[in-house]
């Protein structure tokens, strides 16, 4: 006569082959995975080294919204001019009339 933990115990799980891959498959997907979570997280490190220390505040927009962006290079200290990508420049602005 089979008891309560014998049947709780009998496998009904279908295939039960012997010498599966789950096992190393699985330590290599979790290694891989540590992996790469150590190298994004050395990068994101590099990369924040890499800012300066406190941004120049921006003044509000006098002429609608389109300002020139000043870009300090941390090197030397110096600031160059970029316009944004948003900004028409000549070629592209409509012409009324």
């Amino acid at each position: 006569m089979l008891t309560a933990a014998q049947v709780l115990a009998e496998n009904n799980f279908g295939d039960t082959r012997t010498g599966s891959l789950a096992g190393p498959m699985g330590l290599f997907l979790i290694l891989l995975l540590g992996t790469a979570t150590v190298l994004l997280i050395r990068n994101m490190n590099a990369r924040l080294r890499r800012l300066p220390d406190r941004f120049p505040e921006q003044a509000a927009p006098a002429d609608g919204g389109r300002t020139e962006a000043a870009v300090v290079d941390p090197a030397d200290g110096t600031a160059s001019q970029e316009s944004p990508t948003n900004a028409p420049n000549g070629s592209q602005q409509r012409r009324n009339g």
